[in-house]
């Protein structure tokens, strides 16, 4: 029995829909999430993402299909449901009012915690997240970073399971990103299962063991970042910048997969290698670049590059 428990995923959606009149905002998808892992979800502006989230914490009722958090049933079970995750949203819902520790105070309230343990949690909580000198600090005083750190921290003074983050780090300076990202790192090395929406592909290549390329509602490609990377790239990319004719033909020819964007072209090669120094030996090498392939590139190729309203 034991091992059917640790088998059963902590989120199991089948058939999944949402939609908003008569738009389908997430359009019948189906994806499990097991336990102790980071699993990212990744699409444009409007591909369902934060729909799909809102239905996971019980935010937003689903439409149809099934959805089971913890192995319950998200139509009939929210309430328990709810107290076992932890959720940071993208916006700042901070109380502006009030200090660091009270806004911890006031969000345990809706846990039942009493002051004491709400209190203990807190402080090692800001320990985790280097804000324990910022404790008396209006939330007002601090700097993003610090908003999102601290966002994170009070999502998880209810020792969820499941922690939820909609683009956690949006706007962030570098520092302030890494700095978060070893965070999470060690949250999941504790054991925690990490949901995470972002439209950061090194974020996303760093974080997530599993992720799902969504856009338009539907799965567009779901695996490992260096699976994905395989299975759409390939390892290595040839670049070339203002491509002549001659050029467009050799790499035809070639056999290798392409993607001409006009003034430029990109080049799938299983053999990059060995097809950049012909290319080299054959024009002029300085409009050539071969480079390994990122998660940036399958997610262009698969949600296209023109821009979204």
């Amino acid at each position: 029995m034991n091992g059917n428990m640790k088998a059963r995923p902590v989120i199991a959606a089948r058939n999944l829909k949402k939609y908003f009149g008569g738009f389908a905002a997430v359009d019948d998808i189906s994806f499990d999430v097991p336990k102790g892992i980071c699993f990212g979800m990744l699409g444009p502006n409007g591909a369902g993402k934060t729909s799909t989230i809102r239905m996971i914490y019980g935010f937003s009722p689903i439409s149809a299909g099934t959805l089971f958090v913890f192995g319950q049933d998200i139509q009939t079970r929210v309430r328990q449901i709810k107290a076992r995750i932890g959720v940071c949203q993208q916006e700042n819902t901070l109380d502006p009012d009030l200090t660091v520790m009270q806004n911890f105070e006031v969000f345990a309230r809706y846990f039942n915690l009493n002051a004491r343990t709400a209190r203990e949690r807190a402080m090692d909580l800001l320990r985790f997240f280097a804000l324990e000198q910022r404790r008396s600090a209006r939330a007002t005083e601090l700097s993003g970073g610090m908003v999102r750190r601290l966002m994170i921290a009070r999502a998880l003074i209810n020792e969820p399971e499941l922690l939820i983050l909609d683009e956690p780090t949006t706007g962030l300076d570098p520092q302030s990103r890494h700095q978060l990202w070893e965070r999470l790192e060690s949250l999941k090395r504790q054991g925690m299962t990490i949901l995470l929406t972002t439209h950061y592909m090194d974020e996303a290549a760093r974080l997530c063991d599993d992720l799902l390329i969504m856009d338009r509602g539907k799965i567009l490609a779901r695996g490992s970042p260096q699976a994905l990377i395989s299975a759409h790239t390939g390892e290595n990319i040839i670049e070339v910048a203002e491509p002549d004719d001659a050029l467009r033909e050799f790499a035809r020819r070639s056999g290798a997969r392409q993607e001409d964007l006009g003034h430029r072209l990109l080049i799938y090669a299983e053999n990059g290698h060995e097809l950049y120094r012909d290319l080299c030996g054959r024009f002029r090498h300085d409009t050539c670049v071969l480079r390994s392939a990122t998660l940036e590139d399958v997610f262009l190729q698969l949600t296209g590059r023109e821009l979204r309203e």
